[in-house]
C-alpha cells in the first residue's frame, strides 16, 4: 500500500495529499490512518476502498 494518497479534504475544501500515519491488521481488513499534509485533518479507513471510512461518517 502506498504511503500517500490524494483526495478531497473536508477542512481544506480542495483535493490534497494525505499521508498514511499508521496501519494495522484487523479481522475486518487493514485499518489505516491518514493525515492531510496541509491542515492535519485525520481520517481512518478500514478494509480499503469500499470499506469503512470515518471521513464519510463525519460528513
Amino acid at each position: 500500500m502506498s504511503l500517500e494518497t490524494t483526495r478531497e479534504c473536508p477542512d481544506c475544501g480542495e483535493e490534497t495529499t494525505f499521508w498514511r500515519t499508521a496501519a494495522m491488521k484487523l479481522h475486518l481488513g487493514e485499518k489505516t490512518k491518514w493525515r492531510c499534509a496541509e491542515c492535519g485533518y485525520t481520517y481512518v479507513l478500514i478494509g480499503g476502498e469500499g470499506g469503512i471510512d470515518s471521513a464519510v461518517a463525519d460528513a
